[in-house]
């Protein structure tokens, strides 16, 4: 395949080119005969890379059931997600053992999306920020309990999240930053708590400003600790819902686009419409754009990652380079995925989308070089 005569993403910026594809593979030249799309009038984007999400299309990872991955996986494809790292809820181990099957077992069809990893982002949080999590569920982090899961998924666990100031955290850090990227989430903790948990291995800030003390400037919390380290990612839901646009800006302008990650934390209703959907054990109540819990806390979003980056670029001003590098290259970087996915480099798979140079709305998407 060629995709001929659109801006084709280079990792910075865009420049009109040739993609070539041979193979499932973005190739430096195509072979001859090659299937012809045109681009013209067309951004050409990697296929974007979701690392934060529980669910979409009526299935949701902490089901443990194979069909709704497989919904998941035709859902996010047919929007230009083209891999997927689905988060698991703060659940028992029994359930999470479960997820972990059915994710192990998830084979795609060819118009479904990756499963590339799977992001953990409970149970080990603090009680006082759960969220939408269920509370009943919390516990301290368990490096022993944590290693039972990754085996039984066969080590697709890629992320985890831990509140670092509960018991067990340093210890939990210290043992397990080189096996999983550790993300400080759901979490109370102070400056120096965060610096020191960043310090000992953790590499990630989960749903930024959300679940985690806002800052001050005489108790600056969290964020300050991770924006000082350039080892440290940091993930955003920029939905229109979740955070105001000028946050947004602020934190492309503190951590820079080389470490912002946007993020869906899309539910099972996600692609479905208004109503009552189950989250965790607990019921959602989906209006529009935004998803609640019964207490009213947000319970994550109902806008895929193409449509929060379409948001971060048309109504937050995040300039559209910024926004692919940060729904394509660095969550797949923060994966270890790097030049595999989110990218149209030669050797990585050939997952590709054309959006509309005007409207920035998804024309085709062509995943494991095949058109969908």
């Amino acid at each position: 395949m060629i995709i001929k005569g659109g801006l084709a993403f280079d990792g910075s910026g865009f420049a009109e080119r040739n993609v070539c594809i041979d193979g499932g593979v973005f190739a430096d030249e195509a072979a001859a005969g090659s299937e012809v799309v045109d681009a013209s009038g067309c951004y050409v984007i990697p296929g974007l890379v979701d690392l934060h999400f529980h669910g979409s299309a009526g299935g949701d990872i902490s089901d443990g059931d194979l069909d709704g991955l497989h919904k998941m996986g035709a859902y996010e494809a047919s929007r230009g997600v083209c891999a997927m790292c689905p988060a698991t809820m703060t659940l028992s181990e029994e359930i999470l053992s479960a997820a972990a099957d059915a994710a192990a077992a998830y084979v795609p069809t060819d118009s479904e999306a990756d499963l590339v990893g799977i992001n953990m982002e409970g149970p080990y949080i603090s009680p006082s920020k759960v969220g939408a999590q269920n509370p009943e569920y919390v516990r301290n982090p368990d490096a022993a309990e944590f290693r039972r899961l990754q085996k039984r998924a066969g080590g697709l666990f890629k992320l985890v999240d831990i509140a670092p100031e509960v018991e067990g955290a340093d210890a939990f850090i210290e043992e397990m930053h080189d096996e999983v990227r550790i993300s400080l989430a759901h979490t109370c903790t102070d400056y120096d708590t965060a610096a020191r948990a960043f310090e000992l291995g953790a590499r990630h800030l989960t749903h930024l400003y959300n679940a985690m003390d806002p800052m001050h400037h005489r108790k600056p919390g969290p964020i300050p600790a991770a924006a000082e380290r350039d080892n440290v990612t940091a993930e955003i839901i920029a939905d229109g819902v979740h955070i105001h646009p000028a946050m947004v800006r602020l934190a492309f302008n503190m951590f820079g686009d080389d470490r912002m990650i946007l993020i869906s934390d899309t539910l099972r209703a996600a692609g479905l419409g208004d109503g009552v959907y189950d989250l965790g054990g607990q019921d959602v109540t989906v209006r529009g754009p935004v998803a609640t819990i019964e207490a009213g806390n947000l319970a994550g979003s109902v806008s895929d990652l193409m449509r929060c980056m379409h948001v971060a670029v048309c109504d937050m001003d995040i300039p559209l380079a910024s926004a692919v590098k940060a729904a394509s290259v660095n969550p797949a970087r923060a994966l270890g995925l790097e030049g595999k996915y989110g990218t149209l480099a030669a050797g990585a798979v050939a997952n590709a989308v054309l959006l509309d140079k005007e409207t920035l709305e998804v024309k085709q998407v062509i995943l494991r070089g095949k058109a969908l």
